[in-house]
């Protein structure tokens, strides 16, 4: 695309990512962001020595995150977290969690029909063709596949934990699936320091590179007529553009332009389903139960770990835990008797631990992705951009953008593929 000036909205991962990749080509980048600072949902807030990210965060080992991190140079360190001490939560009862053969056939989460059930199964998922399947709904594709509703349940829970949607009948099972043998396959990291040293590494890499980044400063909207021309901030000041890289969710990022409701990015806005979870994460003086550092919800969508037992999270003798509830679509629930339903989860797996509380935080929606990958619309290859049909050198990327991936690895290859068409 011939013209030096790109505008990047959003100081996130992905727009941080676009914005380096943008400048390494020679092109002239300035990123803005509305906030005061930058990192959006990959900030880490520390308190007390504790490292609060905002709920349960994981980086898959193989994902396109971990990918370009690399070929940008950013440096990470962390773990990997450990099949052992986990539980199954069924009926507001704990069962040692079906990882392996052994727990598999001695827990005593379900019957001996469903355990056999559940070992041809598990066995064989990493072999099925998730493309062939992205077109089914998880509901559809588990009431054809499973005969035992306790596998169902089973299976449910793991689709929940490696995409964080609850939504089985617009989830794409296939999408589903691929996330799930990826965290299988290769499982994820839990990052020291928390994801800001992912926020700070990228932004290091991106001024280093040339890219001016400005906080405080909003977008009030993209000049267009059939092609970019620029953007006016909300001060009223307006500057030229050969390309604008919207990174923000559908609804924000169709606001930025006029006549959305006409255009493509209109109806990718209308379309979207938000994923939410709600989160309490809990900085502990001690740890009451040291073997006990994982539980997932079988028959609710219920999650807990214990980050801080494989990444550097917590000071000498802490404890850093992150508990989840993965939201429905349209949930009803109200916010105290989620947070109320995830400290019973504690008490459950970590009696004990309100002896020995340091600090809590409970969010109660907080968006995870800006859109479900919908079934309807064919998993991955229905999901929209980065370019914007009908409005030349418009762009978007993030977490609900492109054909590649799911959460933060959607973001990274969407942020990479929107940088690489415009140089």
């Amino acid at each position: 695309m011939k013209g030096q000036n790109v505008i990047v909205i959003g100081g996130g991962i992905a727009g941080l990512t676009a914005a380096t990749f943008l400048a390494h080509a020679g092109k002239s980048v300035t990123l803005f962001e509305k906030s005061k600072t930058i990192g959006g949902r990959a900030t880490t807030e520390e308190k007390k020595g504790f490292h609060f990210n905002l709920g349960p965060h994981a980086l898959y080992a193989d994902g396109q995150g971990a990918h370009i991190l690399r070929e940008l140079g950013i440096e990470f360190t962390g773990g990997k977290p450990s099949s052992s001490g986990a539980y199954a939560v069924f009926q507001g009862r704990k069962h040692t969690f079906p990882n392996g053969g052994v727990s598999l056939m001695t827990t005593s989460l379900f019957g001996l029909a469903a355990k056999m059930e559940a070992a041809r199964l598990l066995g064989s998922l990493g072999k099925i063709d998730a493309q062939a399947i992205q077109h089914i709904s998880v509901r559809e594709w588990l009431e054809k596949e499973i005969r035992q509703p306790e596998v169902r349940l089973l299976i449910s829970a793991l689709f929940r934990v490696s995409t964080y949607a609850n939504d089985p009948d617009l989830m794409s099972a296939g999408a589903a699936l691929a996330q799930f043998q990826m965290a299988v396959g290769s499982n994820v990291y839990y990052l020291d320091g928390g994801w800001q040293t992912l926020v700070n590494g990228l932004r290091s890499t991106a001024e280093k590179a040339g890219v001016k980044i400005l906080t405080h400063a909003k977008v009030e909207k993209i000049i267009y007529d059939k092609k970019v021309n620029g953007v006016q901030l909300s001060d009223g000041s307006v500057l030229e553009a050969a390309a604008v890289i919207a990174v923000v969710s559908p609804n924000e990022a169709s606001d930025l332009i006029e006549n959305a409701s006409q255009t493509e990015l209109g109806n990718w806005a209308k379309n979207a389903t938000p994923v939410k979870v709600a989160c309490l994460d809990v900085a502990l003086k001690s740890l009451p139960q040291p073997r006990a550092t994982f539980a997932l919800g079988i028959d609710a969508p219920l999650y807990l770990s214990v980050h801080s037992a494989t990444a550097k999270l917590a000071p000498n003798g802490g404890a850093m835990i992150h508990a989840a509830k993965y939201l429905p679509t349209n949930t009803k629930d109200s916010a105290q008797a989620v947070e109320q339903e995830l400290e019973n989860l504690l008490d459950l797996i970590q009696p004990g631990w309100r002896e020995v509380i340091i600090e809590k935080r409970f969010l109660p929606g907080m968006t995870v992705s800006h859109a479900i990958v919908d079934a309807e619309r064919g998993g991955y290859a229905g999901r929209p951009g980065p370019a914007v049909p009908g409005i030349s050198g418009l762009f978007v990327a993030g977490d609900w953008v492109g054909n590649e991936g799911m959460l933060a690895d959607a973001s990274f290859a969407s942020a990479k593929l929107a940088a690489e068409l415009i140089t």
